[in-house]
């Protein structure tokens, strides 16, 4: 069930909220038994057999939680069964096709494709069921006797398809003592609207131009100079605005219902470095493989230089293969990796200077062209015709035509990804006409994303093939 649709929006969203609120409010146990039914049926919607790989993953790090908090001599060898067993889970559903094309390519075997459906969410909750029980492990967050609350905090729905990434500690106290009240509901349900604009009114359209390129250059359409730049910057401001958008939306709803998520962004397109671009970008998964990944690998404290870059390229080859079983997100994680070693071992950023901005964005749009491309190869050729290198010259009537019709979309993009708005939000804070205006700013996008969900409009969703 999708977020910006009808059916969550007029149907799914107001029965669960007007239930939860006068019904179940008065019950800290029946609010929590409600909602996880509810996320149940909000996941089962999309994915009917696949809740059924939920409930199995819930119950098996509930165990999996028990068995650690009760353990004294057996606790790491809990970790690491529980490891291999969601290793397996999700090479089984995300990369057992990947890896036997592999097999079959190195060693010309002919080994049938399993051809196994992706569970939406899976890569999301999974991180999630780990959290809870490492996070058990390291007394971060009291065990859960209850397999209710396990499952509230595995499922949640606003966060369930596409994250933010929950760690368990940041939630675990609210799980059972959270108090609602006025001000969170109203803060949730702007920061829902504004999300759902993001993702609207601005990643939508922005996915019309980059798929009509990145798809026409894939069938050989002519392609100028100015086009190939066109569908880069498109997808590169479609996939900021989607999940930006998804994780407004999810933080909203889940401070509606009395939780406190943790931001995800951070304004990652003034970055000024790779370095600085991760420290705004995605947050919550970049700082789950810090905490869970890099940091039990020895992180920076190491003695030996060669073992920094093993546990640096470790977490950049599972943020790449994270995403996708397809060689280009491995080569888009290797490619920060890279970038990543150069900043830290030489003094590159120093001579850049007051170019650093126009070189860290040069390098996060590469990395969106090698992200969003189906091969290598149509990656590599795309990258080329950014430099003119197979471009049928600079611009072109199909370049002029796209950008009168989406001009406003691409102004208002590119202003949204620059911090003024927060700014402006800061310095005018409590002021009655600012805030007079607001509501009126956020009645009118509400207004106008409801106009564009019924008008079907184009609405594809990155994250969820993750």
């Amino acid at each position: 069930m999708l977020f910006p649709s009808e059916i969550f929006l007029f149907l799914f969203l107001p029965i669960v909220t007007l239930l939860y609120y006068g019904v179940f409010i008065r019950n800290q146990k029946a609010k929590n038994l409600f909602l996880f039914v509810a996320s149940l049926l909000f996941y089962a919607y999309g994915e009917p057999v696949y809740v059924f790989l939920m409930l199995f993953m819930i119950f098996l790090h509930y165990g999996f939680g028990l068995l650690v908090n009760h353990s004294t001599n057996w606790k790491k060898g809990i970790l690491f069964l529980m490891v291999i067993v969601d290793v397996c889970l999700l090479g089984y559903f995300k990369y057992a096709d990947f890896l036997i094309s592999i097999v079959n390519g190195i060693f010309s075997t002919s080994f049938p494709l399993l051809h196994v459906a992706l569970p939406i969410g899976i890569s999301f909750f999974t991180f999630q069921a780990i959290s809870y029980v490492v996070d058990v492990y390291r007394g971060k967050g009291e065990v859960q006797t209850n397999f209710l609350n396990v499952g509230l905090y595995i499922a949640l729905f606003p966060q369930l398809i596409a994250g933010p990434i929950v760690r368990y500690e940041t939630i675990a106290y609210e799980i059972e003592h959270r108090k609602e009240n006025l001000t969170d509901f109203s803060q949730g349900v702007t920061r829902f609207i504004v999300g759902l604009a993001k993702k609207v009114l601005l990643a939508n359209q922005f996915a019309i131009v980059a798929d009509a390129v990145f798809n026409g250059f894939r069938d050989a359409s002519p392609t100028s100079l100015s086009l190939f730049w066109l569908g880069a910057i498109s997808y590169t401001l479609q996939i900021y605005f989607d999940f930006w958008g998804y994780s407004d939306m999810a933080i909203g709803l889940g401070r509606m219902f009395g939780f406190h998520f943790l931001e995800n962004f951070k304004n990652p397109y003034i970055a000024t470095s790779i370095s600085d671009f991760w420290r705004r970008w995605h947050i919550s998964l970049q700082t789950w493989f810090r905490d869970y990944v890099y940091i039990p690998l020895g992180g920076s404290r190491v003695q030996s230089k060669i073992r920094l870059f093993f546990n640096i390229f470790v977490v950049w080859f599972l943020t790449g293969i994270w995403h996708g079983a397809n060689w280009t997100f491995i080569t888009w994680g290797m490619m920060y990796f890279v970038l990543l070693m150069i900043e830290k071992n030489t003094s590159i950023l120093n001579k850049l200077k007051n170019y650093s901005y126009l070189y860290t964005m040069f390098f996060v749009i590469i990395g969106w062209v090698i992200f969003r491309s189906e091969t290598l190869s149509l990656a590599f050729s795309y990258i080329l015709g950014l430099f003119g290198i197979g471009a049928q010259g600079i611009i072109d009537p199909i370049f002029i035509q796209y950008l009168r019709q989406y001009a406003i979309y691409y102004v208002a993009g590119i202003t949204y990804c620059l911090p003024m708005m927060s700014n402006i939000d800061r310095m005018c804070k409590d002021h009655f006409i600012y805030d007079a205006l607001y509501i009126a700013f956020i009645l009118s996008i509400f207004g106008l994303s409801i106009v564009y969900i019924f008008n079907n409009a184009y609405n594809p969703f990155i994250y969820f093939n993750f």
